[in-house]
């Protein structure tokens, strides 16, 4: 039970900023194209709790790929729907990918600042907390970003496919997204999409993010995980 609230104290705050911060970016980017429906409804706020999915954060810590309550947007409210359903859907893994070089960077940071620390001292005793969530940020953030790019509505990528698609094929796309989950639980489970796309991919951004510190990410990630 210790070691659970240990790894939970280190996951937390990662996991619901990237999934917070995911869901308002596309409310956010939504409202400057027309669409005020997330603002109306009180989503375009960063308090995790108007965001929560209580099973999609519990899967965080249980697989490592979680979920939050989609933010409602009305894409016939958009002023060039098409074209600005790209934006919106892409919003999600754009900010994703930038809170993970963000924190690669501070992770970076921070690691070099403790190496001249002393140990056991008090600085290196709040510093070590801060390395771990940071490394486990870049990690969550790079992997919510590239499963959301899988090309299959309702993900973010399914939806950047149908906007750049020409608008006869794009229509025909759109109509399997009341399928999208069970393609998408099928891709996961029953093919080896994470061990031949999603891995690797994970591992190259890791690796460019984080420089030397990519076996501090690999490391914390995989003690988490277990």
């Amino acid at each position: 039970m210790e070691q659970f609230f240990l790894k939970l104290s280190i996951m937390l705050v990662p996991a619901l900023m990237a999934i917070t911060c995911h869901e308002v970016s596309h409310g956010y980017i939504a409202d400057k194209f027309g669409d005020n429906t997330a603002r109306y409804m009180g989503r375009l706020t960063l308090n995790p709790l108007k965001h929560l999915d209580i099973f999609g954060t519990l899967m965080v810590f249980i697989v490592g790929i979680g979920w939050a309550k989609p933010v409602p947007v009305n894409f016939n409210n958009l002023r060039h729907p098409k074209r600005d359903m790209i934006w919106v859907a892409a919003a999600g893994p754009i900010t994703n990918f930038t809170l993970a070089a963000l924190s690669a960077f501070a992770m970076r940071g921070v690691a070099a600042f403790a190496e001249r620390v002393p140990d056991a001292s008090a600085a290196q005793m709040f510093l070590d907390p801060i390395t771990l969530m940071l490394a486990f940020s870049v990690y969550i953030n790079l992997l919510l970003a590239i499963f959301n790019l899988i090309p299959v509505p309702p993900l973010d990528g399914g939806r950047v496919a149908v906007g750049l698609l020409p608008y006869r094929q794009a229509e025909a796309y759109s109509r399997i997204e009341p399928y999208g989950m069970i393609i998408i639980i099928v891709l996961v489970f029953f093919t080896n999409l994470f061990s031949y796309i999603i891995t690797p991919a994970l591992n190259l951004g890791v690796h460019l993010l984080a420089g030397p510190q990519s076996t501090l990410v690999f490391s914390v990630t995989q003690l988490l995980m277990r």
